[in-house]
């Protein structure tokens, strides 16, 4: 049964699972390099719980105890006690791989890690820790406290009852567990990324503007949100991160990620969370850029 769990990386996926592991009575580490991404983690996290209050999902004495249950620090010593693990920080593998190695000194033998990535094989994650048999994906959907999936990943060397653990444990966070086999993307991203990157050449090629795209999609297809703007949520250098594993790991030339998308990220401009990618976030409301 896991009743202490550490969460990696205070961003925005990191924050939000701190969120949902505390509501659900866990005793939360949330730990990042940096006190300002604490301090901003803390602020956002009061500010979505605060959000659920007034539209009555929680009450005042659940968010209060929420936030007592959850930790923030940069003291990696503080997962010791920890009965599981999630890694919440940026789509890069070296980064990741650098995490764990940092984190397994501080941890039990028997202490789950669980990654959240959304496109990097679970296996080749798994073979720069000391414990396959512990090792499993987790992957979580933007906004967490809102979205209720969570795809569940296991590697080659994955134990079944790692797996049963991190099932059961989806339940108590009252999400839904779908299992997912271990390829590039797994199933959600599979689907949905190459759709956006289409979008992005879709505007590329000159078929149509930012404002028309969306405007089409979301009339024509009844999407809540338009791919571009989906994709500036998501985050530019995220969507072509996950296009680059797609590309590298199928080998298959509808997954080549478009050069405008790579340009917006060269450029910085990440989408919502830079305040500028097919959107400009700088004014009251967002203006497309092209």
């Amino acid at each position: 049964m896991i009743e202490r769990i550490g969460v990696i990386g205070a961003g925005q996926m990191g924050n939000g699972i701190a969120h949902v592991c505390a509501m659900a009575g866990l005793d939360v580490r949330l730990i990042d390099l940096a006190q300002d991404q604490l301090d901003a983690a803390a602020i956002a996290m009061r500010k979505n719980m605060d959000r659920q209050m007034r539209r009555g999902l929680i009450d005042e004495v659940q968010l209060e105890e929420a936030l007592v249950r959850i930790l923030p620090s940069t003291d990696l010593s503080v997962l010791g006690d920890c009965d599981m693990v999630i890694e919440a920080a940026t789509e890069d593998e070296v980064i990741k791989g650098k995490i764990y190695q940092s984190i397994i000194p501080h941890l039990r033998d028997d202490t789950i890690i669980a990654t959240n990535t959304s496109s990097i094989p679970i296996t080749r994650l798994a073979t720069t820790t000391d414990r396959a048999g512990l090792f499993i994906g987790m992957h979580f959907m933007n906004p967490v406290p809102m979205m209720q999936l969570v795809e569940v990943i296991r590697g080659i060397a994955t134990d079944d009852e790692t797996v049963s653990t991190v099932q059961e444990l989806t339940g108590r966070l009252g999400k839904q567990a779908v299992a997912a086999e271990d390829f590039p993307a797994f199933i959600v991203n599979r689907i949905l990324l190459p759709m956006l990157n289409e979008a992005v050449y879709t505007l590329y090629e000159g078929v149509g503007s930012v404002e028309a795209i969306d405007t089409a999609m979301k009339l024509g297809a009844n999407h809540p949100m338009g791919p571009l703007e989906l994709a500036d949520f998501i985050g530019l250098d995220t969507c072509l991160s996950v296009m680059q594993v797609l590309y590298e790991g199928l080998a298959d030339s509808k997954y080549r990620p478009c050069p405008l998308l790579v340009k917006y990220v060269e450029a910085g401009w990440l989408g919502k969370k830079t305040g500028r990618g097919f959107y400009d976030y700088s004014g009251p409301e967002p203006i497309p850029t092209r």
